[in-house]
């Protein structure tokens, strides 16, 4: 089905929206904010997730009126998740909600398309720090316009670690997480968590960190990490070392596979209901 869709048009397109997106994030993160909850006092949503959401899906639906859409804050609102062959844009508007609501400067927009269920484009962009990360497939990842590649780590003990608590507060999630920081702290070179699925994924595309492992978090965080990780050199599967599943709430990634089926060898695993 790739073979008959304009690839370029929808990078074009796509690069057109987000340039308008960035600048609501930029003039926001510093602003008053309308903050509202979702499922839990941590779960946050802000009127500038909900502008960049609807700046994209209207912008990108009036070009491509059949494609489909798998966005946060449209999912919030009950639309139903369901990824299909067909061209479907998955969407963060605001990776990082918790970090904008503070102008912790780790905030993002991460959108993939999928075609046939396989990553063509993604793009991640922090504006705040001007970092632009984008590939195709087969074309390579790139970071404001440079190649980028991940790290030549491929033992836990010289290993930078990505983790993140996330924002759901079950019990046993939790055991699950800390147990695993108790475990991997004492084997990894470092731990460190920005507070955004898209940006962890996106260091370990550009060689910066090592590997990122998390449970509960959804298809919109991970969908374009897969990609440009995938292009960078690096490896993403199940964090219980089986294929990786955009719509299983789990992921895995890491500079090799080396190194990622060794972390799968020491951390227990949490398996969340799908998105």
């Amino acid at each position: 089905m790739s073979d008959s869709i304009d690839l370029d048009l929808c990078y074009q397109t796509l690069l057109e929206l987000v340039k308008q997106a960035e600048e609501l994030i930029r003039n926001g993160i510093n602003s008053a904010k309308e903050i509202q909850l979702k499922s839990c006092e941590v779960d946050l949503v802000t009127e500038t997730d909900q502008q960049v959401e609807k700046l994209l899906i209207s912008g990108l639906k009036e070009k491509f009126p059949n494609h489909q859409f798998i966005g946060e804050e449209s999912t919030a609102d009950g639309q139903k998740n369901e990824l299909t062959d067909a061209p479907t844009w998955i969407i963060d508007p605001v990776d990082g909600t918790m970090n904008f609501v503070h102008s912790f400067p780790h905030v993002c927009i991460s959108i993939a398309l999928l075609i046939n269920k396989v990553p063509e484009i993604a793009i991640i962009t922090n504006p705040v720090l001007g970092q632009f990360f984008e590939a195709r497939r087969g074309q390579g990842a790139l970071l404001n316009g440079n190649k980028i590649h991940v790290s030549s780590v491929n033992e836990l003990s010289k290993a930078l670690l990505s983790l993140e608590v996330g924002t759901s507060r079950d019990p046993e999630k939790m055991k699950v997480v800390l147990r695993n920081v108790n475990t991997l702290v004492p084997l990894a070179h470092g731990i460190r968590a920005l507070g955004s699925a898209a940006l962890n994924m996106a260091m370990v595309a550009m060689g910066a960190s090592d590997s990122y492992i998390e449970f509960g978090i959804h298809a919109w965080d991970i969908a374009a990490g897969d990609l440009i990780v995938r292009e960078a050199g690096g490896v993403v599967i199940d964090p219980a070392g089986g294929e990786f599943d955009v719509m299983s709430r789990r992921c895995l990634c890491a500079s090799s596979m080396e190194l990622a089926q060794e972390i799968v060898k020491h951390i227990d695993q949490y398996y969340p209901g799908r998105d």
